[in-house]
């Protein structure tokens, strides 16, 4: 029997069990997924708490991001066979051994691509390119300010930026973080902890104003980021671990400036056609070796109290990933 990390009550990792499930009937147009590899982001780990925007049903078994194997396909499923490398995303469910998904919701992988990486493809590949695509409409030659550059969509708008071909500066709060954008391919990297941060960043813009600012983090970093943008800038938000943030709503007029929101969940079930496009385009980049991600552990399911507690307490630089048995 396949085995899951589920919590009758949403809580902290110590409220999560791995647990024995009965495996789920298949309908027909879903496929059964051994699963070899399941990313966690800070994300996975706030849903699981109960301390995300929107609350899943109960019992919950946490995960949006896996790589498998198809080992059983409903009768009304095309394109997809028997043991077919899978990626796939999902609101919940992936901490497991085992997930039955619509057959939309998987992709085959690209030869190149293992199972890890897959793992922590999917979701920050395509929120970064929703982000800088279709909402901050991202031009070549234009300035892109990533803060929290070395987490998992941050990284990932680095590369997504770099290949639009924009000059990108990545703010992170750790040298390793740092590092570790500078190696994905920003062209600069500031300290998003120092008291000079606003000029840090001028100094790596030539003392202009930035196009586009990418922010996953939220809270005092909001302010001086929109502060930096240049006339016509145009500020997504991502999301706000460091809290929800306040603006002065003269802020974008002074500027001629825009706060634009950027919510992956929301234009999946929206713009369905649109999303499925851009997961096209990332996954072809992906098997270019465009678009790779960085993983910075790895753990075992078993650990996956360890796993949720290090991809909460972001000190690392890269992913997190839980690894199956094969």
């Amino acid at each position: 029997m396949p085995r899951a990390v589920i919590a009758d009550e949403l809580g902290p990792p110590s409220a999560y069990s791995l647990r024995d499930m009965p495996s789920q009937p298949l309908v027909p147009h879903q496929v059964r997924i051994a699963i070899r590899a399941a990313g966690i982001s800070y994300v996975d780990v706030l849903t699981a708490d109960g301390r995300y925007q929107v609350k899943p049903p109960l019992p919950f078994v946490p995960g949006s991001e896996a790589a498998g194997e198809i080992i059983e396909i409903g009768s009304a499923v095309t394109g997809l066979i028997l043991g077919d490398r899978v990626s796939a995303s999902g609101w919940g469910g992936l901490f497991a051994e085992e997930a039955v998904l619509p057959a939309r919701a998987v992709r085959k992988l690209p030869d190149a691509m293992g199972f890890t990486e897959a793992a922590v493809f999917p979701v920050s590949y395509a929120t970064a390119w929703h982000a800088l695509v279709d909402r901050g409409l991202l031009r070549a030659g234009e300035t892109l300010l990533v803060l929290g550059a070395g987490g998992a969509t941050g990284y990932a708008a680095i590369q997504v930026g770099k290949h639009l071909g924009a000059r990108v500066i990545a703010s992170a709060s750790s040298e390793p973080k740092r590092a570790l954008a500078l190696a994905g391919g920003a062209d600069a990297a500031v300290d998003a902890r120092a008291e000079d941060w606003r000029e840090q960043v001028k100094i790596a813009n030539s003392a202009k104003g930035v196009d586009v600012v990418f922010d996953s983090i939220g809270g005092a970093a909001t302010d001086p980021a929109f502060r930096s943008l240049g006339w016509g800038g145009r500020h997504l938000v991502i999301g706000f671990p460091a809290g929800i943030a306040a603006l002065r709503t003269n802020l974008p007029l002074l500027k001629g400036s825009s706060l634009v929101g950027v919510d992956i969940r929301q234009f999946g079930e929206f713009e369905p056609e649109k999303a499925e496009a851009n997961r096209g385009e990332i996954f072809r980049l992906a098997a270019e070796g465009v678009l790779r991600p960085h993983i910075a552990a790895s753990y075992r399911l078993e650990q996956f109290r360890e796993a949720m507690t290090a991809a909460a307490e972001g000190a690392q630089a890269g992913r997190i990933v839980l690894t199956m048995e094969t």
